[in-house]
Parts: structure tokens; sequence; C-alpha cells
């Protein structure tokens, strides 16, 4: 946030460009969002393609990439940011992400859940979708955030199985898991984005509200089951659709007698802009016929226009209060459409069981290797999640390595094979670890756990195993000082601007300061430490100790970020792709040109040849005369 404070950030957007077909330039200043917790959330009035396209935006465009991929940034619509905000999640929340795929609010979720850094959160979230191949975007999205409290599954939400965890006041009994904070971010027509996505234009029905009607119910209904007591769910969708929004929550207020209501939640979004929800409207058949009641629709329509799709009556519009949903429009902030619904359960629902029995800890059968993961029908067969017991032989060499202190619980590293060399271990949390462990058979999880150790086999460090730049932030706390070095600022820019890893800087290039503490460090993978005490900023890396040399073990986009941080010159990694493909162009020209003339040189040497050759036939002849 302070680089976006910061001159640095004023310098990428120093131009002036035309604006939404403007024909007056604009000067672009991102905007702050007040509304969003702790001032993090910053909006331009940029497309995606505005800032691919134009050349004088190509720091910035180089900037959000770089920061995206290293997980300083998350780019997303503005809208989109709302649910998880309302949804007020803090570290000991257990929190589900019932249709999380692609993960921008996945993301958000994480983030809070770490809202405190130096601890690692008694909470953790479980984000699913239905869709196999869009589960890996989630991973792709929880692995820039490094987090040890992720779960990913693949469920279809409306028939979300139930999650066993161990009863704390009898561990020898396991008891329902439910979830303090769930986001139903539920499939929807998306008509709200119209703006954006003017196709939506071509395949709008009214029908298209109709037929979603009970999907998105399904999966409302099953996220207020699965919550406690207490708790507080958020549905949304990008739909102006009121049969896809107030009518589907109507539907379950009706149903669920009182123990779930609705909240109004607009303290949390200062200057927001929105309308308040619906409490009439008409549904419609396909054939763009509207109704005020049930008894008016034709019997053809009758399965398409449902009675549970109609308004609440005078009474019910004061007893659910439907006015406390959100619904914003796109011209309020300049932003897509978007409707939002925050709901708290205050006690049991009519259908749920009064008193859920604890159940017997089942003893669990030995598992034998299995097979090789292959493509199946609906997704590949994940590999398994084998985790750490007492008698794990690569841990001692581990613990004893890095110097781990004695209350690591190392049941919380796991492996994804149960034969063979194990080539990475991951770390997650407690919480995490008995739920995987509670629900391996009966719920499909894709991908959990950040990667903490990898096994680097070199001849001269005495632990198989380097540690891993995504896992540190997570194990940094319990490794011990034989294996950390606190560098200076100096010495930290030289390791992260090396970018030929064959070619590390000597140690002799250091610091007397970093060479001393260097001295005495056995050959293998470290912890290089920079504290600033005046601004108060901390950097944790991954380093390696050579024989003769030092470096970072980081990846290029974290260097960057790093680099960035300490005002270090980056400017060779703020490449002008399109004087890139200027260059190409000339080059390729220039080589045209030149095989052009070496071709007509070319050309007349042969005709010089073939002249010469027909001079000296003529001569020989007239000799032969």
């Amino acid at each position: 946030m302070k680089i976006v404070n910061s001159d640095y950030f004023s310098q990428l957007l120093n131009i002036k460009l035309k604006i939404d077909g403007k024909d007056e330039e604009e000067e672009i200043k991102p905007v702050n969002l007040p509304w969003y917790p702790g001032g993090f959330a910053w909006q331009l009035r940029l497309t995606r393609m505005d800032i691919r396209r134009n050349e004088a935006l190509y720091r910035l465009h180089n900037f959000l990439v770089a920061e995206t991929a290293a997980g300083g940034v998350s780019r997303q619509e503005q809208v989109s940011m709302i649910p998880p905000v309302v949804l007020d999640v803090k570290p000991h929340h257990k929190v589900l992400d019932m249709c999380a795929a692609p993960g921008s609010k996945t993301a958000q979720l994480i983030e809070f859940l770490h809202a405190d850094e130096d601890k690692m959160p008694t909470g953790f979230v479980m984000a699913n979708d239905v869709d196999n191949s869009r589960c890996y975007m989630l991973v792709h999205q929880a692995k820039r955030l490094n987090s040890p409290c992720i779960v990913i599954t693949n469920h279809d939400s409306a028939f979300m199985p139930s999650i066993e965890v161990t009863d704390e006041q009898d561990p020898s009994k396991t008891k329902p898991l439910k979830f303090d904070r769930i986001l139903c971010d539920v499939p929807c027509s998306g008509d709200a984005t119209l703006r954006k996505n003017p196709d939506i234009w071509l395949k709008w029905s009214t029908g298209n509200g109709n037929n979603l009607h009970g999907v998105q119910y399904r999966i409302l209904r099953r996220g207020c089951t699965l919550l406690a007591a207490g708790g507080r769910l958020v549905y949304s969708t990008c739909s102006f659709n009121p049969l896809e929004n107030e009518a589907v929550l109507l539907r379950l207020l009706r149903e669920a007698g009182g123990a779930v209501h609705l909240c109004d939640v607009t303290h949390m979004l200062p200057g927001l802009e929105f309308a308040k929800g619906m409490t009439h409207w008409r549904p419609a058949s396909k054939d763009m016929v509207f109704y005020d009641k049930y008894e008016d629709v034709p019997e053809k329509w009758q399965t398409v226009v449902r009675p549970q799709m109609f308004p609440p009556t005078a009474e019910e519009i004061e007893k659910y209060q439907l006015e406390k949903c959100i619904r914003i429009l796109p011209h309020q902030q300049d932003t897509g459409g978007f409707f939002v619904a925050v709901l708290e359960k205050t006690a049991n629902l009519p259908w749920e069981k009064e008193d859920a029995e604890p159940q017997l800890e089942q003893p669990q059968e030995v598992k034998s290797a299995p097979p090789q993961k292959r493509r199946r029908m609906g997704g590949y067969r994940e590999d398994p999640f084998v985790f750490f017991g007492n008698d794990e032989d690569v841990f001692p060499s581990i613990k004893s390595y890095y110097d781990l202190k004695d209350d690591f619980d190392p049941k919380c590293l796991l492996t994804r094979c149960h034969v063979g060399k194990k080539k990475n271990i991951y770390l997650v949390s407690p919480v995490v670890r008995d739920v995987v462990q509670r629900n391996e058979r009966n719920i499909k999880i894709i991908n959990t756990g950040v990667k903490t150790f990898v096994r680097c086999d070199n001849k001269n460090m005495t632990c198989p195993f380097r540690l891993s730049q995504e896992g540190l932030l997570s194990i940094a706390q319990y490794i011990g000082p034989k294996r950390r070095i606190e560098i200076l600022k100096d010495d930290l820019i030289l390791v992260l601007q090396c970018d030929n890893p064959s070619n590390p800087p000597d140690i002799k290039l250091f610091s007397e300061h970093t060479q001393n503490l260097v001295k005495d460090l056995a050959t293998g993978s470290c912890v290089l430490e920079y504290r600033d005490r005046e601004s108060k900023l901390e950097l944790t890396l991954v380093g390696w100790r050579g024989v003769h040399s030092l470096r970072a073990y980081t990846a290029a986009p974290d260097a960057v970020h790093y680099l960035r941080i300490l005002g270090a010159d980056i400017s060779k990694y703020d490449v002008n792709k399109f004087k890139l493909v200027e260059n190409a162009d000339a080059q390729t020209s220039e080589t045209t040109e030149t095989d052009v003339i070496l071709n007509e040189n070319l050309e007349e040497e042969v005709g010089t040849i073939e002249e010469e050759k027909n001079t000296e036939t003529t001569t020989t002849g007239c000799s032969e005369i």
C-alpha cells in the first residue's frame, strides 16, 4: 500500500489518456475505496485491454503482473470484493466458500483469515467448486498467498457432504463441523455484467432466472444447514433478476421458521452507493408474459414459473425485511451490477437434527498404495495426503539441520505419496490436518497445505531437504538461530539482483558483517532475514550458502517484489514489450533488406559469369573456326 501511495506509483501513471471514448484526455489516478478495510483497495478506471495495449502504461503492466504473481496484488471487479468484506472473517473462523472458482473472493477470505501475520490462524478456509478443472484455478490462486489454512474440494455445493471433526470434549469421538462463515456466490445469469459482456444481450431471456432459481435455492439451503448457530452467510449474484435474488432468499426465510434472518450491513460499507432490496416483482414465462399471482400462470408454464417465485405479501414484507438486501447498479460507482444479502443464523433449522449424537471414532484401515494418478470421469484421481507419524524417517535430519523447536508438531507435515522418495513436504495447520484425516474418504480434496521443504540431494548438504519460500513464513518461527542470517540491506539487494543461479555472488562481495555470519555457516539452505528498525520493515527469504557463495532461493516475481520494497533499481525488469516487438520487426526488416541486396548482388555476379561464359565460348568458337 505504501508503494501505491508513493511517488513511484504516481510515475507509473504520469500520463493522460482518452477514457470511455471521450475526446478529451484525462489524468489517470488510483481512487481509494473508502469501504474496504484498512484502505487496501484501489480502483483504476482502466480496462485490462487499456493496460495491455497502451505503451505508455507498460511499466504499470509490468508492476501488476509481477506483484500479482508474488501475491502482493489481487485484481478483480470492485463490486466482487464486497461479499468477503461483509462476511466479516476473523482468524479463528471456519470458512466455507461454496462456489469458489476462479478464486478472487477466496483470496480475500484467506487474507482476512491471516489478519494477524505473526500467528497461524486457528480457523481455515474450505474453497469448493463443482467444476473439477476450475478447482485447479483455485489451487493457483491459493498458491500465491502461501497459506497452510486452505482446503480445496470438488463437490456439487447443493449437495455438499457433511464434514466430521474431532470432538474437543471427547477426542475419541467426532462431531459434524459447522462453519462460522459461509460465502454463497452462486451461479447466475450474469445479466448485471452487460457493460463488460455485451454478448449476454444475445443470450438473455426471462427464462434464465427461472431456470437458475431452483439451483440457487438448493445451494443456499445447504449453506444454511452447514452454518453454525450464530454464524453468518453471504448470498451474492451478478444478476439484476429478483427471481435469482430476493425470491431465493424469501423462499428460504419462509421455510427457515425464524432460524435465519437478514442483516443490515450498510455500516460496513461507508461511501458505497446502492439501492435497497426489492419487495415487489412479477415473474414471467419465456414468452415474456408477466404474472401477478400463480393462479394466472397457464398450465404449460407452471413447471417454469413456480409458486415460490412470487413476491412477499404485505405481512411478509414487514416480517422478512428484504429491503436489507444490497443492489449495486452500474451507474452508481461506474462498476458492474451486483446483489448481496447477509444472513445470520440464530438456531437450528427445522430440517436439521436437533441433537446430533457424536460418533465414536472408527479405526481406519491400512490402505495399500494407490494407483498412479490418471484421468477419470469427473477429473483426476488425486494423490493421497500422507501425514507424518511419530516415527517418520526423514524428520530427524530436518529437525536437527534446521534446529527446529520442540513445540513444532511434525504431524502437521504431509507428502503426496505412500512409497518412494518424498519430493515435496507440505505444511498444514492442526485444524486442517484434522479435517483432512477425518474426511479424506468422504470428500474429494483437490489440494491443501503449503510447500515447506523440497528434496535437494546436494552432496555438500547433510539434510536432503531445502526450505521452500512458499512455506517459509509459516515455519520460520520454529527454525532455530543455527540456520539464520540477519543480512544488511545492500547485501540483500546484491543476492536479489543475481538472476543467474549458476553464478551466485561470491562471499567476498558482501559486507564484513555478513561475511562474519556466513563464515561458520554450513553449506546448504538457510534463512535470510532483514529488519529495518526505522520503517519496521521485516523480510524473510530462503537463502543458499554455497561453498564460496551466498544467494537467494526465490522466484523472479518474488525477487522483483522485494527489490521494489527495498527501493532498489529494477530497471532491468521493466522491459518495454512494445520496443522488443519494434526491434524484432526492425531486425526482420534489416534481414529482409540484406537478403534482397545479397540476392541482387548474387544475380549480378551470376549475370557477369554467364556473360563471361558466353564470351569465352564465342571466342573459343572463333578460334576453332
